[in-house]
């Protein structure tokens, strides 16, 4: 099948340059390119893409407000096109509460190497796009589980996730109780991103969520975001355990990688974690959920109906690595359940 591609930016420059390599692919085909939201609808209208790419930034009717219109009118993967500046940011996590499917950082124009880099990337995205599941934005917030009748230090929650999981993250911690264990949190974002995505979390949630600095001590109440770009490892000191961060090579084709996270859990905290898979293309965070799951942790993945791309929950559970598979909405309280099974001590 070839995947029609809509181009949407309001420079030429961006739309040459896309063109180019979405024409040169023979899997592809480029059926339009937009300076602006106007000549987007039209074209929307007369070619039906399978894959959009847009710009945040346009003149007349800006990027969010035209995502907002399609996904109403005609739910279609969307892959924003972003600045990476504070307002692009949070601009960017707006458009995947709207429905995008993904976003990428616009190219650094000129250097050889990054324009090959970005070529990977965007390809990389548009077929993922083409094969993913448009998400409806939730009109109902997600209700928030009862409080957990202990609090101790000893238990931990992971999440993981990739392409689709900002906004099933956020379900998940906004659906967590004041008093959660230490949760530990790793979504493939490029640095830049997510320091704004930590606030966005802690804005919905009853935990305090930050991005991790590295060396803190995980304590019950809290998240913690692996920054872009980097590997979040879970180790013991002493009695506590803590978080470090490193730079070392990526996994699965990612820095930060949930598969990293996942061992090192295994490794420093075995039966005491829960421990989720979510949303996300490959098979990141597959072998390092089974390893919890042997070790006794309770292991969970997003099932097939309610994730936007259904593959690295898909590699775990061929891999016999989930001890449940649970719609997204389930998974909080699932968690929740389990730990009141698990009645943790009240060390702090």
């Amino acid at each position: 099948m070839t995947i029609k591609v809509l181009v949407v930016d309001d420079s030429a420059l961006i739309r040459s340059l896309l063109g180019e390599i979405i024409n040169h692919e023979p899997d592809m085909t480029l059926v339009g390119a937009a300076p602006d939201a106007y000549v987007a609808k039209k074209m929307v209208q007369d070619f039906s893409p399978d894959v959009i790419t847009l710009d945040i930034e346009m003149p007349k009717v800006d990027g969010l407000r035209f995502l907002g219109v399609l996904m109403k009118a005609r739910p279609t993967p969307v892959i924003m096109i972003s600045t990476l500046t504070e307002s692009g940011a949070d601009a960017t996590m707006r458009s995947l509460e709207l429905g995008a499917v993904d976003f990428i950082p616009k190219p650094k124009l000129g250097v050889v190497q990054g324009i090959e880099d970005y070529r990977h990337l965007i390809l990389t995205k548009i077929r993922t796009a083409a094969r993913s599941k448009v998400r409806q934005p939730q009109s109902q917030p997600t209700q928030v589980t009862s409080n957990l009748n202990y609090s101790g230090t000893e238990k931990i929650i992971a999440i993981g996730a990739s392409t689709g999981g900002t906004e099933a993250i956020k379900s998940i911690v906004q659906s967590l109780p004041a008093n959660a264990p230490a949760t530990v949190i790793t979504q493939h974002m490029p640095p830049g991103y997510t320091s704004t995505f930590a606030q966005r979390l802690n804005a919905c949630s009853k935990l305090k969520i930050v991005e991790a600095k590295g060396n803190e001590r995980l304590l019950p109440g809290h998240g913690y975001l692996a920054p872009g770009d980097r590997h979040m490892l879970i180790v013991r000191s002493g009695a506590d355990y803590r978080i470090q961060l490193n730079d070392g090579e990526r996994v699965s084709g990612h820095r930060p990688s949930v598969d990293v996270m996942f061992h090192s859990l295994a490794q420093t905290a075995g039966n005491n974690v829960v421990a989720c898979l979510l949303t996300g293309m490959g098979k990141d965070g597959a072998e390092g959920l089974l390893s919890l799951k042997n070790l006794g942790a309770y292991t969970l993945c997003q099932n097939e109906n309610t994730c936007v791309v259904f593959g690295m929950p898909k590699a775990a559970i061929a891999l016999g690595a989930a001890t449940k598979v649970l719609p997204l909405e389930n998974i909080a309280q699932s968690m929740v359940s389990q730990l009141q099974k698990m009645q943790a001590g009240s060390r702090l």
